[in-house]
C-alpha cells in the first residue's frame, strides 16, 4: 500500500478502512484490520464494533502499555481480557479528545436507508488534527446531513456501496466537505473493488483524489 506525505504526516492506507499516521515519532492507527504492520500505536481509534473495524487480533498486536485507545461503548466487552496494555476512552458523537498534540473529535456515522449502522448505536467517524491538518475518517456511513458541518483538509470516504456509500454518494459527500484531498476506502477486501475507487476519482473533479492501493 502507498503512503502519502501531507505536511509532515505520513498517511498510509492499510486496506479496507484501515489507516496509519506516522509523524514526529508518533504512530496513530484507525480501524486496523488484517494489517501487516508491527509498529506499536501511540493512539488507536476504533469507529464501531463490527469485526472489520474492531479487530481484536490486530489491536492486540499494535498496542503497548501506554497506548490510548479511543473506541465506541459497544466494543468494551470485546477488549476484556484479550488486549494486554492500552487505556480505553469511550467516544460518542460530538466528544473531543486531546493526546500529545493531536486533537480528535468524534462525529456521527450511520446509515439512512439501511440497517447495518443504525443512528441509535452512536457509532462514529473521526476528525483528527495533526500538524494543523484536519483528517476526516468517516467510519461506516451513508451520505448524512452532518457532513455539511465537517471541515477537513483530507477526507477518507467509503466507496463500496451495500453497507456504506456508493462511489457516487461518496463524491457527493466530498462535494459537501470540499477537502483539498479525498481518499477512497472500504473496498478491495470484503466488498467493493478498485473500480469503485476509480469511479469516485472521476466524479471528484473539484478536489485532488489519491488512491493509495
Amino acid at each position: 500500500m502507498k503512503a502519502v506525505d501531507i505536511n509532515g504526516v505520513q498517511l498510509k492506507w492499510l486496506g479496507h478502512s484501515s489507516f496509519k499516521f506516522s509523524f514526529g515519532g508518533k504512530v496513530v492507527y484507525i480501524d486496523p484490520f488484517q494489517v501487516d504492520e508491527t509498529e506499536k500505536a501511540d493512539l488507536l481509534l476504533i469507529s464501531h464494533g463490527h469485526y472489520d473495524h474492531c479487530s481484536i487480533a490486530d489491536i492486540a498486536k499494535l498496542v503497548k502499555e501506554d497506548t490510548l485507545i479511543i473506541t465506541t461503548p459497544d466494543t468494551t466487552s470485546k477488549f476484556a481480557g484479550k488486549v494486554d496494555g492500552g487505556k480505553l476512552k469511550l467516544a460518542r458523537p460530538g466528544e473531543s479528545f486531546s493526546f500529545g498534540g493531536i486533537e480528535v473529535k468524534a462525529v456521527p456515522a450511520y446509515n439512512i436507508n439501511k440497517d447495518f449502522h443504525p443512528g441509535m448505536n452512536e457509532w462514529v467517524g473521526y476528525i483528527i488534527k495533526i500538524n494543523n491538518v484536519r483528517f476526516y475518517h468517516s467510519g461506516d456511513t451513508d451520505l448524512i446531513p452532518e457532513m455539511s458541518e465537517v471541515k477537513a483538509d483530507v477526507a477518507m470516504l467509503p466507496v463500496s456501496g451495500t453497507y456504506v456509500m456508493t462511489a457516487e454518494e461518496a463524491a457527493q459527500a466530498a462535494k459537501k466537505i470540499m477537502p483539498k484531498i479525498a481518499i477512497p476506502m472500504h473496498y478491495g477486501r470484503i466488498i467493493g473493488s478498485r473500480a469503485d475507487a476509480e469511479k469516485f476519482k472521476k466524479l471528484c473533479d473539484f478536489c485532488e483524489v489519491k488512491i493509495l492501493d
